[in-house]
């Protein structure tokens, strides 16, 4: 069993959500993604959603454009986050990671070899913000081959007949992007939230996260009680830069502050 599915089996069996926290590979820099990994699990992290910086984030606001920015300027490359991630697997062999990214540089580093490579850090999941599923075939292969869940988005425009055609080819969970729009563009509409995820139950049995605009514990307390995965993005990339000329330690520390009281109010 994969580590995404046994720990959303776990969750649910103990009545609690998953807390999916997401940063930036590399920002502020290299030396220090794995101490805020840490500081993640520690905070009550569930899954680690880790961001491989790119030039172009299409998807992204200006909070995580600015991210990949600072990461890419520290010199942060895809053989980079894969060692930082093999260096989190020596001493948590638990916590499932999923690599979240854009095609461009996955394509150019080889889609198998980036596979190989991304199974043997301990990688457990991976969302390729702009792979359609028309152009997936091969390249679900390439990770299915190497027991790696293909995450994809769902929006609030998705069509129930291509929310089902998605659904189909993704596993471990789908990330049901709550507003329309970039990540960090909008308040959020719990009703229309659930209204959207319930509608997605009648076509998937796999877990169901939202993110895009939960920025506090009220909010993520409100989307846990509909989803079964809380994520959260742009926040604390805000905290990251917010104290990037801090210590990691400092750093560290600021994400505990934004995370614990989601954890928190999520388990009341």
């Amino acid at each position: 069993m994969s580590r995404i599915k046994q720990c959303f089996e776990t969750l649910e069996q103990a009545g609690k959500k998953a807390l999916i926290p997401y940063i930036t590979a590399g920002d502020p820099s290299p030396d220090h993604t794995l101490t805020l990994m840490n500081a993640l699990v520690d905070s009550g992290a569930d899954v680690i959603e880790i961001g491989m910086p790119f030039s172009d984030p299409m998807a992204d606001g200006p909070v995580i454009q600015l991210a990949c920015e600072r990461s890419l300027a520290a010199g942060t490359s895809v053989k980079k986050v894969l060692e930082i991630i093999a260096s989190f697997r020596q001493h948590n062999t638990h916590t499932p990671i999923v690599l979240m990214g854009y095609l461009n540089p996955i394509e150019f580093f080889g889609y198998q070899k980036f596979s190989d490579a991304a199974k043997e850090a301990g990688v457990d999941g991976i969302l390729l913000v702009d792979l359609t599923p028309e152009e997936a075939t091969d390249v679900v292969e390439c990770f299915q081959n190497n027991a790696i869940d293909l995450i994809y988005l769902l929006s609030p425009t998705t069509t129930p007949e291509r929310a089902k055609k998605i659904c189909d080819l993704a596993s471990g969970y789908v990330y049901y992007v709550s507003v329309k729009g970039v990540t960090g563009s909008a308040e959020l509409d719990v009703d229309s939230v659930k209204k959207h995820v319930d509608s997605l139950r009648e076509v998937t049995k796999l877990p169901i996260g939202v993110g895009f605009g939960i920025r506090d514990g009220k909010t993520a307390a409100a989307v846990s009680q509909c989803a079964d995965g809380v994520i959260i993005g742009s926040v604390l990339v805000n905290a990251i830069a917010a104290n990037q000329h801090n210590t990691k330690e400092h750093i560290a520390e600021a994400l505990r502050g934004v995370l614990l009281p989601m954890r928190n109010e999520m388990d009341a």
